[in-house]
């Protein structure tokens, strides 16, 4: 009988290891100091390690500068057609480079470009002189930025990620700047570059993130070495519509950085999902008192709920008056669409007037019906 029991017991635990492999997958872990996985449209963290333990993350210190690059691009005040010149300080970096000479001109376009594929020290501070005038104002803005993202656990002492004193982030932080440099579409443009060239040809780009090459779905983003960080990166990729962020810091390795990296966005893939729900047909809103008896209505458009694949049940419910006094005029806000997750309410969306409805006036009514007079 004994037997039989512990059998049926080996059985029954190898039906479950079969049939239930998500449980096995419910708590992953991955060759790594700290990890983050968040989905870019909600900010949700879906898997974190150590995520606010202050590390170095080496060369993805740039997400930040080319953040504040690419804000620059936007406000006017930098173009990617600029030409800038070389500093005797930007040409006396370190480390990963393009071997800038002072004075050595080169364009916005071309320093972004080495900057991302290559990850050049010299070209970020190029940038960074141009937007703030020198490194030390600009790691100021850098500072300032990090603290308007929520940024809690960062200290940014450079703009390019060298080893320094004090220089330290946390896995979570990394992710909040990878997905605000990520509203800038335009990042993906040099992102997704395998192999490309500057100086007229004479200097080949080869990109550091290999997951350009081998990941479905990827979008970049950024890696970063140092001997006191280990191997990092953060690595964006879409699938379906949805966009990760797994950021990895402190791998022994690349081989490890880049294995963690693809397995954790695997994890999320395969684990969640984002579904945009579909508006509901709107109602006429009728009016009391109006020259008209109903307005037409329209609806902000609802953005993607991130759910746990599986079973899910999303519902939009439209929360109206019965009527609306006159006047009422275009983009009055007149109700509310509440999107449920399971019951329970994830957006609260504006519903208001897409038509007019004046009120009714003695001097209105009387051209009304002097209107309707002449026109029988």
């Amino acid at each position: 009988m004994k037997r039989h029991f512990l059998g049926f017991c080996l059985a029954a635990v190898l039906l479950i290891g079969v049939f239930c492999p998500l449980a096995r997958a419910e708590t992953p872990d991955f060759p790594a100091q700290a990890l983050v996985l968040m989905e870019a449209s909600t900010g949700q963290v879906l898997y974190e390690k150590s995520a606010h333990v202050q590390r170095p993350c080496a060369s993805i210190t740039k997400v930040m500068t080319l953040l504040l690059v690419f804000e620059a691009i936007d406000a006017g005040t930098l173009h990617l057609d600029d030409v800038l010149t070389a500093s005797a300080h930007a040409a006396g970096m370190g480390g990963s480079d393009i071997w800038l000479k002072e004075g050595e001109q080169m364009t916005v376009d071309d320093l972004i470009k080495a900057c991302v594929v290559m990850s050049a020290n010299d070209a970020a501070v190029v940038l960074a002189e141009a937007v703030a005038g020198s490194e030390d104002a600009f790691v100021e803005r850098m500072n300032a930025r990090a603290a308007e993202l929520g940024m809690n656990d960062t200290v940014f002492k450079n703009c390019n990620g060298l080893d320094e004193d004090g220089h330290i982030t946390s896995a979570y932080d990394v992710a909040v700047m990878s997905r605000a440099l990520m509203q800038h579409e335009k990042i993906f443009d040099y992102t997704l570059i395998w192999i490309d060239y500057v100086r007229d040809g004479q200097t080949q780009l080869v990109n550091t993130n290999k997951l350009v090459r081998t990941y479905d779905g990827i979008l970049g983003l950024k890696t970063g070495t140092t001997s006191a960080a280990g191997s990092c990166i953060s690595a964006a990729a879409e699938r379906n519509g949805m966009r990760l962020i797994a950021v990895v810091l402190g791998a022994e390795n690349t081989k490890d950085r880049f294995s963690a990296a693809s397995s954790l966005l695997d994890y999320g893939f395969v684990n969640w999902k984002l579904t945009t729900p579909e508006l509901p047909e709107l109602p006429e809103l009728p009016v009391t008192g109006g020259m008209v008896s109903a307005v037409s209505l329209e609806c902000e458009a609802p953005s993607g709920v991130l759910t746990a694949s599986g079973d899910a049940e999303i519902g939009i419910k439209l929360i109206l008056p019965e009527n609306v006094p006159a006047p009422v005029e275009p983009g009055n806000v007149l109700g509310t669409a509440k999107v449920a997750l399971n019951g329970d309410t994830v957006q609260s969306l504006k519903i208001t007037a897409k038509t007019e409805a004046p009120a009714i006036t003695f001097s209105s009514a009387l051209q009304y019906f002097l209107a309707c007079f002449f026109a029988a």
